[in-house]
């Protein structure tokens, strides 16, 4: 199945992948990741700051593009 990236919270393969947890860092400054990207190469993770900043030249390019950003704004 080839998956296509798409203006959602979730595209590709990634709909029945884990949450991403605590554990997981961001690739560029280590805070708590809430996106993961599916490249060719693997995955990557960023945290919202530099999942945004990165978005418009690797979304075209992902295999998949899974965003939890919008866990941020949840009232606990």
């Amino acid at each position: 199945m080839q998956s296509i990236a798409t203006e959602t919270n979730v595209v590709g393969d990634l709909h029945a992948s884990r949450q991403l947890t605590g554990a997981d860092r961001c690739d560029s400054c280590g805070a708590q990741a809430y996106i993961r990207v599916e490249m060719n190469s693997g995955d990557l993770l960023f945290c919202a700051h530099h999942g945004r900043e990165v978005h418009a030249k690797l979304f075209p390019i992902a295999k998949s593009w899974h965003d939890e950003s919008d866990r941020l704004l949840e009232q606990r």
